[in-house]
């Protein structure tokens, strides 16, 4: 890479500070951040009191930023938390080929439409795969952390916990390009109402509806709600997924009303913290995809 490419880079990343966002490095032509990790951390300078990871060492000081950036053609992170944003990441189809994939753009479109509004008018920038993010300040009393596939198909967030990669940045699949000026809209209520977590519910004995169903698959779905009700944080949404897909047969069976398995993991998920939207995607997925997969009673 030339010179000019790196001074280039050092440009982009001093422009991101002076938005108030934080920037670290990204390996030079790629996307993972370029900073060791807690496993090779040798406990010294930053990390002597602990490893220090890259969303607390991104920073928005002009000399570190040069500091950093003399040494080698970094790409740039902004770390969406510590900047006070919200980043829409509406991604393209990984297989370009298929014409029945969902596109983010057309998916988030449509959500503003049904919400009665326009896509918001603020920073947006191309990815290097012909996907955009588009940038929304955050309240500071407001903490969400990313999603993946809450707000739609192929419409991801990044916020507490995430970053995305700058404008200038450049990698083998194409470079990351500035669509507009960097003024970033105040993140939409009824964006922020979809993202929001639930508030977790008070613990306490799993209830589910009265149905008619084999003792069986009753008792698969007692388990499973339960299984969901322990998740650790991180993985809920994962958990959620995997629970649902396993009762699935039993709706493809004839066994229990897919109403009510419905209705029963999104108790269980919501009391955990997920969202309702991001608990109704997962479901709807994890039963489509179990129902279509299952095997005959009799060959199970």
């Amino acid at each position: 890479m030339t010179h000019d490419a790196q001074a280039g880079l050092l440009r982009a990343a001093l422009s991101a500070a002076e938005q108030g966002w934080h920037v670290f490095p990204l390996r030079p032509g790629s996307k993972p951040p370029a900073l060791h990790g807690e496993k090779s951390c040798t406990r010294t300078g930053e990390c002597e009191s602990g490893h220090v990871k890259w969303e607390q060492r991104a920073t928005t000081d002009t000399d570190r930023i040069r500091a950093a950036w003399s040494r080698a053609p970094f790409n740039v992170g902004i770390a969406t938390g510590p900047s006070g944003l919200v980043v829409v990441d509406l991604d393209v189809p990984k297989d370009k080929s298929s014409s029945d994939a969902p596109d983010g753009a057309a998916t988030f479109t449509a959500l503003c439409e049904r919400a009665g509004h326009a896509v918001p008018d603020t920073y947006r920038v191309r990815t290097a795969s012909g996907g955009e993010h588009l940038y929304f300040t955050s309240p500071p009393s407001l903490k969400l952390g990313n999603t993946a596939g809450t707000v739609g198909d192929s419409v991801d967030t990044r916020a507490w916990g995430g970053y995305v990669v700058a404008a200038g940045s450049t990698t083998p699949a194409g470079s990351y390009e500035a669509l507009c000026g960097p003024e970033a809209a105040v993140l939409p209520a009824w964006l922020q109402a979809i993202l929001q977590p639930a508030p977790a519910r008070p613990v306490g004995p799993l209830r589910l509806p009265v149905v008619d169903g084999s003792r069986a698959a009753l008792a698969a779905l007692e388990s499973e709600c339960a299984v969901v009700a322990a998740a650790p944080e991180g993985l809920r949404n994962a958990t959620l997924n995997r629970c649902a897909f396993k009762v699935g047969r039993f709706v493809a069976w004839g066994e229990l009303p897919r109403q009510t398995v419905e209705e029963a993991f999104q108790g269980a998920g919501e009391a955990v913290g997920l969202t309702a939207a991001e608990c109704r995607t997962t479901i709807r997925s994890a039963l489509d995809s179990s129902i279509r997969k299952a095997r005959p009673r009799e060959a199970a």
